[in-house]
């Protein structure tokens, strides 16, 4: 598949590349992830004066109206740059808030989010039956889809106020959160409720990729509803808007690498000669960068279907099959450039290392190969 930039593309691209080069280095990021939060709020309200936050918020509540396609750009800089602020893990949110939430929750919370105010992270608590077309991935990084999953959270009313009592696990970017939506199962159907960061106990940690996580424990926690209906629907597609991009972010990390690898194979002599004129390294190069190529064609593929929406089963097919490749991708690309870059592709003060643990994580977020597979296969049955 092949995708060209429009203009309006072409300007987001090269603001967020400005960015990226000028405030967001390596060292910049080794500061922000040795800082007591882990991330930065300067970084944020940065994201949120390029319009990042805002582009794919709806006209009616100050945002540009952006598609998935329109946010690729984005992501593959964020990819390359190794984001830790919770940029997709907010988009996802307020996607969920855009879906479900009623318009006065959509007038309060969606130009905060969009100004860059308030952090708002989806904490998904309910797996849905195996025989769904579309299960929607937790927010843990599982090591195999379905082995390990949040702690399911109980609503109850109490007059008007609803409350949750239960635990949701491996929450990413919780700490960040100023707002946690979070699922429940309310009798056959799957609700959100908005809750306070301050309302929660989270016990944090750091990912292998230097994000920050939490898992989170309600006791009796004040809870807004979120809507009305069965929220299951609107779970699942932001599943696959949030697959998708994750998708875009890769590439930028796989271009990195390849970037990086070559440069190396160009500079690194043995026996008095670059060990890039060696023909058995050409070929392992040119096949990274092969892979990055056809990854970059089923994450535009990915986003492209996502946007044209209607069809739960064709978007389930295109996005698993997105993800296989990609995170196939992603493991021989990671594994490839630190194993050209020999021992110092480990040493923790070159970024190629940090790349390689962002590509290992991603390979398994969101639900891994084996995950996507059994996924592709069972929406391709439900095709038919």
């Amino acid at each position: 598949m092949r995708f060209d930039y429009t203009e309006e593309q072409r300007l987001v691209a090269e603001s967020v590349r400005r960015f990226v080069q000028q405030d967001y280095g390596f060292e910049a990021r080794r500061r922000i992830i040795a800082s007591a939060e882990g991330w930065s709020r300067e970084v944020w309200a940065t994201i949120a004066n390029l319009g990042l936050l805002a582009l794919p918020l709806p006209t009616l509540h100050g945002g540009f109206g952006g598609r998935a396609i329109d946010l690729l750009a984005a992501m593959e800089a964020f990819g390359d740059a190794l984001l830790v602020e919770p940029y997709l893990s907010t988009l996802v949110a307020a996607r969920l808030i855009e879906r479900c939430g009623s318009e006065v929750q959509q007038a309060e919370l969606l130009p905060a989010i969009g100004e860059g105010k308030l952090v708002a992270v989806f904490a998904q608590s309910v797996v849905p039956a195996p025989s769904s077309v579309v299960p929607a991935p937790s927010s843990v990084v599982p090591a195999k889809a379905g082995t390990q999953s949040p702690a399911s959270v109980v609503p109850a009313k109490a007059g008007t106020q609803s409350r949750l009592t239960g635990t949701v696990r491996g929450v990413l970017h919780a700490p960040c959160a100023d707002k946690l939506i979070v699922s429940a199962r309310d009798g056959q159907d799957v609700r959100l409720f908005l809750v306070d960061r301050a309302d929660v106990t989270l016990h944090e940690r750091v990912t292998l990729d230097n994000l920050r996580a939490a898992d989170i424990e309600l006791r009796e926690t004040p809870a807004e509803p979120l809507g009305e209906r069965d929220a299951m629907p609107a779970i699942e597609e932001a599943a696959d808007y949030a697959t998708a991009l994750l998708c875009a972010e890769a590439v930028g990390a796989m271009t990195y690498a390849n970037e990086a690898t070559l440069e190396y194979l160009k500079t690194r002599k043995q026996f008095g000669v670059p060990i890039g004129s060696f023909q058995a390294l050409q070929h392992r190069m040119v096949d990274m960068v092969i892979e990055c190529e056809q990854a970059r064609s089923m994450a535009s593929l990915a986003c492209a279907r996502v946007d044209a929406g209607s069809d739960p089963v064709a978007r389930a097919r295109i996005v698993s099959a997105a993800k296989i490749k990609i995170a196939d991708a992603a493991s021989r690309i990671s594994q490839e450039s630190v194993q050209l870059h020999g021992g110092m592709g480990m040493s923790d003060e070159l970024k190629i290392s940090h790349t390689f643990r962002r590509l290992t994580v991603i390979a398994r977020e969101l639900g891994d190969v084996d995950y996507h597979l059994d996924r592709f296969a069972r929406s391709s049955a439900g095709r038919g």
